[in-house]
């Protein structure tokens, strides 16, 4: 169908990644150190990526486009996938000392397919718990690839996107840590629910953090 979507020019990009955080539907990666245009059906062509880029790289086009649609049963699609179809998105920028060895990690911006999640451990973690736990890094983050999100604050039901993610990514175990906030226990419910969508076991390890930062298992 001929509908807006955005194009983004490659040569003007400097891979700062703030378009990939302005696109709410997650249609936007950096891949190469380049951001790219990687599902047009998830682009509603509204722009609000064109006033975060600095450099004027990003622009409307009226194109033949699939229409823009909500993602709907995408295990299917993932069980056919083979790792090769990962999409590399970008490490640390230069320079940085932090532990942290992908970007982005929030639940709604991380692509369902991603070779830096093929075959790993999983950490889920709610927003806020990394800032009340002063080991945080050490004790969850190590030989985990890391995903965080808040129910509350994103308003997304993820266990439909968090089951794609497992199933289609070959994930070993998922590690959830959330707050004793009533809130985070729907993350639990979203994290139960998207496992057993799996076709395979997944273990499951929950960790409940207190607004003191001790942690209950």
């Amino acid at each position: 169908m001929i509908r807006q979507i955005i194009n983004i020019d490659r040569e003007k990009c400097d891979g700062c990644g703030l378009c990939v955080d302005a696109c709410h539907e997650g249609a936007i990666a950096l891949i190469n150190g380049k951001a790219k245009l990687i599902r047009e059906d998830h682009c509603d062509g509204l722009g609000d990526c064109l006033p975060e880029c600095p450099v004027g790289a990003i622009t409307l086009v009226t194109k033949d486009a699939p229409a823009f649609t909500v993602e709907q049963d995408v295990i299917p699609l993932m069980k056919k996938a083979s790792a090769c179809d990962c999409i590399d998105v970008v490490k640390n920028r230069p320079g940085s000392k932090g532990e942290m060895e992908r970007w982005p990690i929030q639940l709604k911006l991380v692509p369902l397919k991603a070779k830096f999640l093929y075959g790993t451990d999983l950490l889920v973690a709610s927003d806020c718990t990394a800032f009340v736990s002063k080991d945080f890094h050490e004790r969850f983050i190590k030989d985990r690839v890391v995903l965080i999100g808040c129910p509350k604050l994103d308003r997304e039901e993820y266990s439909q996107r968090l089951a794609s993610i497992i199933e289609g990514n070959n994930i070993r175990s998922v590690t959830l840590v959330r707050m004793d906030i009533p809130c985070c226990a729907d993350m639990a419910r979203m994290v139960r629910e998207a496992i057993a969508m799996c076709f395979r076991k997944v273990p499951l390890e929950i960790f409940v953090m207190s607004t003191d930062g001790t942690v209950a298992e």
